[in-house]
């Protein structure tokens, strides 16, 4: 069997499905169906998502597995979200060393890079 394809090669527009078959039972419906969230997805962003399912949404470990970065991650997360229309993040990430980089410059009081590194911490356990 083919993997689902979620865009027009031609022209990368929206698919519809027009037949739906049980090969245990031989119905066939036909109709047009959206394929919904998942047609808005490339087919890269689909394995993505599966293995963030399959990582029971842990970005670390999912991030392990690709042999990528967290942050090359999180990114590719943000951009699938996105996509689909979730809120966008209020406030850009930062990660430890950066935050004490900016502590240290004296870009940030000492309270900001504690609720900063709160944050940062909170967004390694998920």
């Amino acid at each position: 069997m083919n993997p689902l394809l979620t865009r027009d090669p031609i022209t990368g527009g929206e698919l519809i499905v027009t037949r739906l078959e049980s090969p245990s039972s031989g119905i066939v419906i036909e109709g047009r169906f959206s394929l919904g969230w998942i047609g808005r997805l490339t087919p890269e962003q689909l394995a993505f998502v599966e293995l963030l399912v399959k990582n029971r949404g842990n970005i670390q470990r999912l991030a392990a597995e690709l042999d990528i970065a967290y942050n090359t991650a999180r990114a590719r997360l943000d951009e699938i979200v996105a996509l689909l229309g979730g809120p966008p993040e209020h406030e850009p990430r930062l990660d430890r060393r950066q935050i004490l980089d900016r502590l240290a410059a004296r870009e940030i009081s000492v309270e900001e890079a504690l609720r900063l590194l709160k944050g940062a911490n909170y967004e390694q356990r998920k």
